[in-house]
């Protein structure tokens, strides 16, 4: 690859992630300070993400992968993305916002499948460029959380409490702009030529519902949707909590999290070699239990750094268990279902599983306010942290790792 096109690529991965760091981290803070939402409507707004993830392998499968060019494709959805970020930041109560926030997440998650369909277009070997490039999103979102923290301070106590987290959508917004325009300055990514009809099943994957029958798969297939829902609770309720306990800087001490997660990506084949993937996965889910309890019990003065603790295990909350999954996923289907398989467990997760944990998320939040309106974040640690537990319990009793040496290969 030449260095011109690393360059854009990098650039490319770059903003996909700030915007989405810029913007995504502060939302349940927003949402509760400017807009006055209830759990329930946090709950509502956050599950965009999920209804975006469900809708996106149709705009991908129906659309780029057959018609257009998959970055003018991109430029097209950023551009339209940014003018959405605009009516986000000019938003005033939650009904309108809602409309503008799942435009904006139909209209995005599909980007997240585009930019790497560019980046694999133009590499020899994919298995040893990819991670150069990639590692360039994950610096994005940290760079957006730093910003927002530690240049423009939007997220000190007394600039929430003017409204000032507002400004997230408009540096969102900016940073969707120019990556709309760049985006038709990238590397010729032309549809996939093919005279097939195009079905459904294909399409979200359900031809590799044949693997569930496998006991094991269908095992990890449930355990997956289930430690979801502690999932949605990280994402909904983690800045308004932070940001209640007193943490300064809560956003860039959030970005704690994104650094765990690129250093614990490096151990993941150490992992997989020397203990297998069971034992690997269920690092991860332990990790959450763990994660929610230094949550519950933890405050932002003596005892704030067990919520630092919480924070940084964010690499291996994710990391074991997601990327291990795919990873698992990917050794499990072999050739023919690769594709479909992978697409049928982001369909289970970012679907299903997080479409079940915001509401949860959202039902126990408003369930454990005090007649004051303040929120009972023990309990709404606790809870997730229990069901985290109960799915390591499930997960190590019913699952038989008699495939470790093929999947450490």
């Amino acid at each position: 690859m030449n260095t011109t096109n690393r360059i854009k690529l990098s650039t490319m991965m770059f903003l996909e992630f700030f915007i989405w760091g810029a913007w995504f981290v502060t939302l349940g803070t927003f949402l509760g300070t400017n807009l006055k939402a209830s759990g329930a409507e946090s709950a509502a707004v956050f599950s965009t993400q999920s209804w975006g993830a469900i809708i996106a392998p149709f705009i991908i499968g129906l659309i780029a992968d057959r018609y257009f060019n998959a970055e003018r494709i991109l430029g097209v959805l950023h551009l339209i993305g940014a003018f959405l970020m605009y009516q986000m930041y000019q938003s005033n109560e939650v009904g309108s916002f809602y409309i503008y926030v799942l435009s904006y997440m139909v209209l995005y998650m599909p980007t997240l499948a585009l930019v790497n369909s560019v980046a694999f277009n133009q590499m020899k070997d994919p298995e040893k460029e990819f991670a150069n490039i990639r590692v360039w999103g994950t610096i994005g979102w940290i760079l957006a959380g730093l910003a927002i923290s530690f240049v423009f301070h939007w997220d000190t106590t007394e600039n929430i409490a003017q409204g000032m987290l507002k400004n997230t959508f408009l540096l969102a917004g900016i940073a969707a702009l120019v990556l709309g325009l760049l985006s038709f300055t990238l590397p010729a990514t032309p549809p996939k030529v093919s005279d097939d009809k195009i079905k459904i099943a294909d399409i979200i994957g359900l031809d590799a519902l044949k693997l569930l029958k496998d006991k094991n798969f269908a095992v990890f297939f449930l355990s997956s949707i289930l430690i979801c829902i502690p999932l949605a609770f990280y994402y909904q309720n983690a800045h308004p909590f932070l940001t209640e306990a007193g943490i300064e800087n809560p956003t860039g001490k959030m970005a704690i999290g994104q650094i765990s997660e690129a250093l614990f990506l490096l151990l993941i084949p150490v992992f997989f070699t020397r203990f297998g993937f069971k034992k690997t996965i269920l690092v991860g889910m332990l990790a959450w239990a763990i994660r929610y309890a230094l949550f519950a019990y933890g405050n932002g003065a003596d005892l704030s750094f067990m919520l630092i603790i919480g924070i940084a295990l964010h690499g291996i909350c994710y990391d074991f268990f997601f990327v291990s999954g795919q990873i698992y996923t990917n050794s499990k289907a072999g050739e023919k279902y690769k594709s479909a398989a992978q697409g049928l467990i982001t369909l289970a997760t970012y679907g299903v599983g997080m479409l079940i944990g915001f509401a949860v998320a959202g039902w126990i939040t408003d369930n454990y306010k005090t007649a004051t309106g303040t929120i009972n974040w023990e309990m709404v640690w606790i809870i997730p942290a229990g069901i985290a537990l109960a799915v390591f319990v499930l997960f190590a009793l019913t699952f038989n790792d008699k495939n470790k040496a093929e999947v450490s290969h």
